[in-house]
């Protein structure tokens, strides 16, 4: 039996046993509960443990709407237990202390519902299942290999509901994709290759539609891709004219945004890592000459050693790294350029945090933040920080 503490990164709560650094799942700040220690040994200095009955409940608690979730089922969601404003301001917590710890940062954080999410269920439009050895599908327990099978996702789009892959055998297949474009089209991919719909999808977003080959990297929630752009640009406040990057751009979405408002005058750069993304974003913004598309890891274009074509000054930068963040390297390339304003859009906050020290030793300080609740029932958050060069403007 422990007493639980604070809130943790990802998806747990803070518990001591005997002196000892307990990781809780299922569990809310300020309850007592009896846990199962999951991982973990006398000899380690932590343990992680999952919560298998409450003795003194939270008021933030409810009843799960899954029956899949809770100790040792499916490991897809953290906080189905928890009312959701609550879980947005665990969220908000766990930011804030990423925040402060890792770059020394003190900011009063605030997640911000995404329109069109009522409920927290019912959104995400991208879902891989496992296939487990009888030719089952389902959902992987926390931290495991193990395949849990389940009735029907909770959080998962209708569109991806109707596919009904739950319902079906799988013999000799590993996974199994269903994607649900916003535009009705629907893509089933088995081992990553598609086996029903077309070879692509087309999204609509930001006043344009944008295809999506294979199972290409597109924000799961159906109100994501909107609602990042629109906090990007309200951060750069882009000009007619001047030169922006969009580093890690995927399909295209940020440097098709911006394009418009620098216009023909200016110059966007658009670099990616992944070959038919940026094929996709060629033929997504072909019709706009004054964007530029790069295939290559950006830390390599950044530095010169990849293709050519990188400018060697920028006004804005927008990135959107994957969720290990972007690191020195090209933190360092990027505050080379001396942009005036930086746009990062994280999906881990410790990656983020660990960036923003690395900006802050390069001249560039935090100036705006806002973080998006577009995982509901996950601990996941999205954020997307603004940074301008320190010592130029006082933004705060």
């Amino acid at each position: 039996m422990v007493d639980v503490g604070a809130v943790a990164h990802g998806g747990v709560c803070v518990a001591r046993h005997e002196g000892r650094a307990v990781f809780v799942r299922h569990a809310l700040p300020g309850e007592r509960v009896r846990i199962r220690v999951t991982e973990g040994g006398t000899e380690d200095r932590f343990w992680r443990a999952d919560a298998v009955a409450v003795l003194t409940p939270s008021p933030a608690r409810v009843e799960p709407p899954c029956p899949w979730a809770g100790p040792g089922k499916c490991g897809g969601c953290d906080w189905q237990h928890v009312l959701l404003p609550a879980q947005r301001s665990l969220k908000a917590a766990v930011v804030a202390e990423q925040l402060e710890r890792l770059a020394g940062l003190r900011r009063e954080i605030v997640v911000e519902p995404v329109p069109g999410d009522d409920d927290g269920l019912g959104w995400r439009t991208r879902v891989t299942y496992a296939v487990d050895a009888n030719g089952r599908a389902g959902l992987r327990a926390h931290r495991s290999h193990e395949v849990v099978p389940i009735d029907h996702c909770r959080i998962a789009h209708p569109e991806v509901r109707a596919a009904r892959v739950e319902d079906g055998e799988w013999p000799g297949a590993a996974s199994v994709e269903v994607v649900a474009a916003n535009t009705g089209e629907r893509q089933l991919l088995v081992d990553g290759e598609v086996a029903e719909g077309r070879r692509y999808v087309v999204e609509e977003a930001a006043g344009r539609r944008w295809r999506v080959s294979g199972g290409g990297f597109w924000q799961v929630h159906p109100g994501a891709a909107d609602t990042l752009v629109s906090a990007v640009l309200d951060g750069v406040e882009a000009r007619p004219g001047e030169t922006a990057l969009d580093l890690y751009c995927g399909v295209g979405l940020f440097a098709g945004a911006l394009a418009p408002l620098v216009g023909s005058s200016g110059t966007v750069v658009g670099v990616e890592g992944a070959r038919e993304a940026v094929t996709d974003a060629r033929r997504n913004l072909h019709d706009v000459p004054w964007v530029r598309l790069l295939a290559g890891r950006v830390d390599r274009v950044l530095a010169g050693t990849g293709p050519a074509g990188m400018p060697a000054a920028a006004d804005i930068v927008v990135l959107d790294p994957p969720r290990e963040g972007a690191k020195a390297a090209v933190v360092r390339q990027i505050a080379a350029r001396r942009p005036r304003v930086v746009a990062y859009v994280a999906c881990d906050p410790a990656a983020l945090a660990r960036d923003l020290a690395t900006f802050a030793a390069h001249g560039y300080r935090l100036t705006g933040l806002r973080a998006f609740d577009l995982f509901p029932m996950t601990h996941h958050v999205e954020c997307v920080a603004i940074l301008h060069p320190a010592g130029e403007v006082d933004y705060s």
